[in-house]
């Protein structure tokens, strides 16, 4: 496939996310849902994709008084390009500190080009939920669920 062929299939894709989570009311009704937050997060990670993509990077999570430092690495699908994202987030339903560690889906789109803003819900198979607002940095467009382990270094 043609690479401006793939930059319309991901556009294409990347629509339907893009207005939902862009959207007010779907975004202040997710919050009143999500509880209680227990923890924050920070974390700089790096996206290169080629339909296929990976993703990586570090962060920290602050719980119970305590700074923990954690790994990301990951996956997309339908996406491509490269960026940056530096994030901030709320971390909600997390009662045991192992309970961080685990893959984190996401359904969201990105598109980038030069710098942006965006947001995000993870959840994973504990579940934890983190609440993500997002800038990011670079060329990239992507339209489809990501997969992301989380990981907290010992």
């Amino acid at each position: 496939m043609h690479m401006a062929s793939r930059i319309v299939a991901v556009a294409a894709l990347a629509v339907p996310f893009l207005t939902t989570s862009l959207s007010g009311p779907v975004t202040a009704r997710a919050a009143d849902e999500l509880g209680t937050p227990v923890g924050r997060i920070r974390l700089v990670a790096k996206s290169a994709d080629v339909g296929v993509g990976w993703t990586w990077g570090t962060g920290t999570l602050t719980y119970g008084h305590h700074t923990y430092h954690f790994t990301i690495k990951g996956g997309s699908i339908a996406a491509v390009g490269y960026s940056k994202v530096e994030g901030t987030g709320t971390v909600y339903n997390l009662k045991h500190l192992h309970d961080f560690d685990g893959t984190y889906v996401a359904g969201n789109g990105e598109a980038t080009l030069g710098s942006g803003v965006g947001g995000s819900l993870l959840h994973n198979g504990n579940g934890v939920t983190i609440k993500i607002d997002m800038i990011s940095q670079g060329a990239r467009l992507a339209g489809a669920a990501q997969g992301l382990e989380l990981t907290l270094t010992r």
